[in-house]
C-alpha cells in the first residue's frame, strides 16, 4: 500500500471539489437540451469512458466478486437508478434557475447522512449532532414559512444521495468498478429512450456534426474524472478533511448562481442557509473533537 502523501491528497481533494462545484458553468452550456436527454447521454459517456478506464486502472477481481454475490448486483441497479436521479435533479434545477436550491441541497447532506445513520443503522447522535440537525430543520422550516413550500430541489438531492450512499455502503465495491456497473445497467434505458424519442436532437445524424454533440460526449469524462481525484484524495487524506473540502463544490454553485447567472438571493433564503451552516460549523467541530479524541 503507498504511503500517504497529505500535498498530493489537498490537490486531488480540491480538484475534484472543484470540478463538482463547476458543474453549472459545464450543464448551463448544454442548456438548450432537455435534462432528461443530457441524462441519457451522461450515463452512456460515462458507461464507455467508465470502461475504457476499468482497461487501465486495474481492479483486479472485482467482477469475479460482482457475479459471485448477485446481491450486490441488485444493489447496485438501485443505487445507479438513485444517483440517476439526482443528476436529474440537479441538471434540472442548474437549467431551469434553481441553482441556490441544488447548492442549499449539498450543504443539507452531510447532515442527512448523520440522520440517515441514527435511523437506519441504529447509530446515536452525539450532543453537538444532535443541535446541527436541529439548526438545518429550522433551516428547511424557514423556508416553508417564508416561501409557503417545501425546497423540494434542495431535499430531493440531499435525500436521493443520503440514500446512494447508504445503500452503497451495502455493497462493498471500489469507487470507479461500481459506477460502471451502476451506469452499464442504465444504458438499456438510456437507448430505449433514445428508440422512443426519435424527434430528440440528439436522434438526428447532423446533431453529430455540432458543438452540443462534443459537449453532451464530455459527459463521461466529466463524471469520472472528479470521482476518481475523490478517491485517489481519500487514500491520502483523513476522512475529516475531505468533509471540510465538501463544502467547496455547493459554495461555488451559491457564488455562480449569484455573481454569474443572476440567481436572486432573498434575505429569507439567506436566513435559510445561515441555519444550514451554523448547523455545518456544529457538524464540522464535532467531528474534529470526536477525531482528537480517538487519536
Amino acid at each position: 500500500m503507498t504511503a500517504a502523501n497529505p500535498r498530493r491528497g489537498y490537490i486531488l481533494g480540491l480538484t475534484a471539489y472543484i470540478i463538482w462545484g463547476l458543474f453549472p458553468i459545464y450543464f448551463k452550456l448544454l442548456q438548450s437540451v432537455p435534462a432528461v436527454e443530457i441524462i441519457v447521454h451522461r450515463v452512456l459517456w460515462s458507461a464507455l469512458f467508465g470502461a475504457a478506464l476499468l482497461l487501465v486502472w486495474k481492479h483486479p477481481g472485482w467482477w469475479r466478486e460482482l457475479r459471485e454475490n448477485p446481491r450486490r448486483l441488485a444493489i447496485l441497479a438501485l443505487s445507479g437508478s438513485l444517483i440517476a436521479f439526482n443528476w436529474l435533479t440537479y441538471v434540472w434545477a442548474v437549467n431551469n434557475g434553481r441553482m441556490l436550491e441544488a447548492s442549499l441541497g449539498y450543504y443539507i447532506n452531510p447532515l442527512v447522512n448523520v440522520l440517515l445513520g441514527m435511523l437506519l443503522l441504529g447509530e446515536r447522535l452525539r450532543r453537538l449532532q444532535w443541535v446541527a440537525v436541529g439548526l438545518a430543520a429550522a433551516g428547511v422550516a424557514q423556508q416553508v414559512w417564508q416561501v409557503g413550500s417545501l425546497p423540494w430541489v434542495s431535499l430531493a438531492l440531499a435525500l436521493s444521495f443520503g440514500f446512494y450512499g447508504l445503500i452503497r455502503k451495502q455493497a462493498p465495491v471500489a469507487a470507479l468498478p461500481g459506477l460502471v456497473v451502476e451506469t452499464w445497467m442504465l444504458v438499456p434505458i438510456a437507448i430505449g429512450w433514445l428508440l422512443l424519442n426519435p424527434m430528440a436532437s440528439s436522434a438526428q445524424p447532423e446533431f453529430y456534426t455540432t458543438s452540443q454533440a462534443l459537449w453532451l460526449m464530455a459527459a463521461g469524462p466529466v463524471t469520472l474524472v472528479p470521482l476518481v481525484s475523490f478517491n485517489a484524495a481519500a487514500r491520502h487524506l483523513p476522512y475529516t478533511t475531505l468533509g471540510f473540502l465538501q463544502y467547496l463544490a455547493p459554495t461555488l454553485v451559491l457564488l455562480q448562481a449569484v455573481l454569474l447567472f443572476d440567481e436572486h438571493l432573498s434575505s429569507s433564503t439567506l436566513v435559510a442557509f445561515m441555519f444550514i451552516w451554523a448547523g455545518l460549523a456544529l457538524y464540522s467541530v464535532d467531528a474534529w473533537l470526536s477525531l482528537r479524541k480517538r487519536a
